[in-house]
């Protein structure tokens, strides 16, 4: 009983947010999911869902426990030096604009460490940076830039200096011409159509709470909406075993290219 009470979820959430939980591994989700179900009072999850039905907020804290907001600036410094020193360098020789996506950017640590780099490299006006998260309280707060300073502890201080002011003994905040470089749009990965063209798309730390099905179908979109000789940069344990099928080469550690 207890299965087919979270199965009738997944089909109703299905129905009322185009959200697919079956895309996601089912005893990750499913203990997730039970946590905050039993945190707000409701035996089972029928109940859970009527009440989301009348609750906005209930809605709203749902979305934001299933998805995985974990982000910080800087995560793997070698990765984003490959970025800064090779691979954004390498679009801005064509001369035109560099198409830059941030995929599930969460609280918008890795678009606005894309915006410095873009910017320390003089590119930032012929840099877009698109940043999108199923979340939209995550984006919210991302669009504001507000952060504690254990969220900017490997932030470089030639970086920290240039692109944070300090609000009080514990907060930085994003500088506004960085801020106004990021395009921020809600955006639900295994369900929505991509746009195309892109030079750049960094989805890191995500594809792990993912269905084997699911990532297959996360890749081959990926490779749709980059344009050849495009990079994807995935997370440190997210590792493409077979990148020829969707397109790829591996060209560095986490980094691989769309063939031309």
């Amino acid at each position: 009983m207890e299965d087919m009470d979270f199965e009738l979820f997944v089909k109703r959430m299905k129905a009322k947010t185009d959200i697919d939980l079956s895309q996601y591994k089912e005893a990750q989700m499913k203990r997730r999911l039970t946590t905050l179900r039993q945190k707000n009072g409701f035996n089972n999850f029928a109940a859970y869902f009527d009440a989301i039905e009348r609750d906005n907020r209930l809605l709203n804290e749902f979305l934001d426990r299933m998805t995985i907001n974990v982000s910080e600036f800087w995560r793997n410094p070698s990765r984003w030096e490959a970025m800064e020193k090779k691979f954004i360098p390498e679009m801005l020789k064509g001369g035109g604009r560099v198409r830059i996506w941030s995929a599930a950017c969460s609280t918008g640590e890795e678009p606005y460490t894309l915006a410095m780099i873009a910017s320390e490299l003089g590119a930032l006006d012929r840099t877009s940076i698109l940043a999108t998260d199923l979340d939209a309280i995550v984006l919210q707060k991302a669009a504001l830039g507000n952060y504690h300073e254990r969220s900017i502890r490997d932030v470089p201080q030639s970086y920290l200096n240039k692109y944070f002011s300090k609000e009080d003994k514990e907060n930085y905040t994003i500088v506004n011409h960085l801020k106004k470089s990021i395009t921020y749009k809600q955006q639900n990965l295994l369900h929505d159509t991509f746009d195309s063209g892109f030079d750049i798309i960094v989805c890191r730390n995500v594809m792990i709470y993912f269905t084997e099905e699911a990532k297959h179908l996360l890749y081959q979109k990926f490779s749709g909406a980059l344009r050849p000789g495009g990079i994807l940069f995935v997370g440190s344990t997210e590792q493409i075993f077979t990148p020829a099928q969707y397109d790829f080469e591996s060209v560095e550690t986490f980094f691989y290219r769309k063939r031309t």
